[in-house]
Protein backbone atom coordinates (compact mmCIF):
# COMPACT_ATOMS: atom_id res chain seq x y z
CA UNK A 1 0.00 0.00 0.00
CA UNK A 2 1.21 3.52 -0.79
CA UNK A 3 2.55 5.54 2.13
CA UNK A 4 0.05 8.41 1.73
CA UNK A 5 -2.87 5.98 1.67
CA UNK A 6 -1.52 4.07 4.69
CA UNK A 7 -1.23 7.30 6.70
CA UNK A 8 -4.87 8.11 5.89
CA UNK A 9 -6.31 4.62 6.48
CA UNK A 10 -4.42 4.23 9.78
CA UNK A 11 -5.55 7.75 10.73
CA UNK A 12 -2.04 8.95 11.57
CA UNK A 13 -2.91 11.83 9.20
CA UNK A 14 -6.58 12.64 8.56
CA UNK A 15 -6.54 13.38 4.83
CA UNK A 16 -4.64 11.75 1.99
CA UNK A 17 -3.84 15.09 0.35
CA UNK A 18 -2.30 16.33 3.62
CA UNK A 19 -0.29 13.07 3.85
CA UNK A 20 0.87 13.56 0.26
CA UNK A 21 1.95 17.17 0.96
CA UNK A 22 3.81 16.09 4.12
CA UNK A 23 5.75 13.49 2.09
CA UNK A 24 6.57 16.04 -0.62
CA UNK A 25 7.82 18.51 2.02
CA UNK A 26 10.16 15.87 3.47
CA UNK A 27 8.41 15.68 6.86
CA UNK A 28 7.82 11.90 6.62
CA UNK A 29 10.62 9.35 6.82
CA UNK A 30 10.52 5.56 6.74
CA UNK A 31 13.30 3.56 8.41
CA UNK A 32 15.36 6.75 8.83
CA UNK A 33 15.20 7.84 5.17
CA UNK A 34 12.94 10.55 3.68
CA UNK A 35 10.07 8.81 1.88
CA UNK A 36 7.92 9.71 -1.09
CA UNK A 37 4.13 9.30 -1.06
CA UNK A 38 4.48 6.35 -3.47
CA UNK A 39 6.66 4.32 -1.05
CA UNK A 40 5.30 0.77 -0.59
CA UNK A 41 4.61 0.29 3.16
CA UNK A 42 5.43 -3.13 4.67
CA UNK A 43 4.89 -4.62 8.12
CA UNK A 44 7.86 -3.75 10.36
CA UNK A 45 8.58 -0.35 8.75
CA UNK A 46 9.16 2.53 11.19
CA UNK A 47 7.42 5.72 10.06
CA UNK A 48 8.48 9.07 11.52
CA UNK A 49 6.28 12.15 10.97
CA UNK A 50 7.34 15.69 11.94
CA UNK A 51 4.40 17.84 13.09
CA UNK A 52 5.95 21.27 13.68
CA UNK A 53 8.15 20.85 16.77
CA UNK A 54 6.68 17.42 17.66
CA UNK A 55 7.69 14.11 16.07
CA UNK A 56 5.58 10.95 16.01
CA UNK A 57 7.32 7.61 15.52
CA UNK A 58 5.22 4.51 14.73
CA UNK A 59 5.96 0.93 13.70
CA UNK A 60 3.68 -0.67 11.10
CA UNK A 61 2.02 -3.79 12.53
CA UNK A 62 -0.69 -4.36 9.92
CA UNK A 63 -1.40 -3.26 6.34
CA UNK A 64 -5.08 -3.31 5.34
CA UNK A 65 -6.86 -1.51 2.47
CA UNK A 66 -9.95 -0.67 4.55
CA UNK A 67 -10.52 -0.75 8.29
CA UNK A 68 -13.11 0.58 10.73
CA UNK A 69 -12.28 3.74 12.67
CA UNK A 70 -12.27 1.88 16.00
CA UNK A 71 -9.72 -0.66 14.75
CA UNK A 72 -7.38 1.79 12.97
CA UNK A 73 -5.11 1.97 16.03
CA UNK A 74 -4.22 -1.71 15.51
CA UNK A 75 -2.39 -0.85 12.26
CA UNK A 76 0.56 0.73 14.08
CA UNK A 77 2.35 0.91 17.41
CA UNK A 78 3.63 4.24 18.71
CA UNK A 79 7.34 4.10 19.59
CA UNK A 80 9.05 6.26 22.26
Amino acid sequence: MRLDKYLKVSRLIKRRTVANEACDAGRVSVNGKPARASYDVKVGDVIEIAFGNKTVKAEVTKVTEAIRKEEAGEMFQILP
